[in-house]
């Protein structure tokens, strides 16, 4: 018995959820392409950041010129406004994946910049609890929904709790209120991506179509990255 489970793991035949009326081969695949992309994006992601972070010269460049601030600022939107054509092009290929390394390479440069001038130890302890986290989460949410739970209920609160943080960074922004504030928004922005973790990690094995992949890819990262900005924001500000 054990070894028919075992091929069936390996197989891709293995039921993701108990109502599952697809072929689990198909989205076991659809699964592997996914992550696949992630870690893609991820390995681009640290490889960009890494180098804003050792070549000094870049990260002062971008906070004592105005060319560089202004480049920073154009960096800063370009993510954003990659994602409205990646959305309508999110099946079109190549053009899909030409979009999706744009919008993760001007997104590594601002994550990169935040950790321009932030210890090497917080970066690295910001790292190893993301990783943790992440990869907790995800584990879980597959348990889960082997065991018939569904996380969609929490999309609405979800965005609520965004819009709410997204009017609090504004606050901030406008009317700085120290560092208590500043730990508090981090700690917000990680609970809240905690829980994107595990909504669309849901939505991937449950709802996402085959065409969906690269959408699907975008939206896992958002939440790593923003999840990891703001254990890196608690962090700076404990650190004073």
């Amino acid at each position: 018995m054990w070894q028919e489970r075992k091929n069936d793991v390996e197989s891709g035949n293995r039921q993701l959820y108990p109502t599952m009326l697809e072929s689990p081969e198909l989205r076991w695949a659809f699964i592997r392409k996914i992550y696949s992309i992630l870690a893609f994006q991820l390995l681009l992601t640290v490889a960009v950041a890494s180098v804003i972070v050792f070549v000094r010269p870049i990260a002062v460049f971008f906070v004592t010129t105005t060319a560089g601030l202004i480049l920073y600022i154009v960096l800063l939107i370009t993510p954003f406004i990659a994602l409205c054509p990646l959305y309508y092009y999110h099946q079109k290929h190549p053009l899909n994946f030409f979009l999706l390394a744009l919008f993760t390479i001007t997104l590594a440069f601002g994550v990169g910049l935040s950790c321009a001038f932030t210890k090497g130890r917080i970066i690295l302890e910001a790292a190893i609890l993301t990783t943790v986290v992440v990869v907790s989460l995800t584990l879980y949410t597959f348990w889960a929904a082997k065991r018939g739970h569904d996380f969609n209920f929490l999309g609405p609160f979800l965005f609520g709790a965004l819009l709410v943080l997204m009017v609090f960074a504004l606050i901030q922004i406008l009317f700085p209120l120290g560092k208590i504030s500043v730990m508090i928004y981090g700690g917000l922005a990680a609970l809240i991506f905690c829980g994107y973790i595990v909504y669309d990690t849901d939505n991937l094995i449950k709802r996402y179509s085959y065409d969906e992949y690269i959408w699907a890819s975008v939206s896992l990262y958002l939440d790593v990255i923003n999840f990891f900005l703001g254990l890196l924001t608690i962090l700076r500000g404990a650190d004073g």
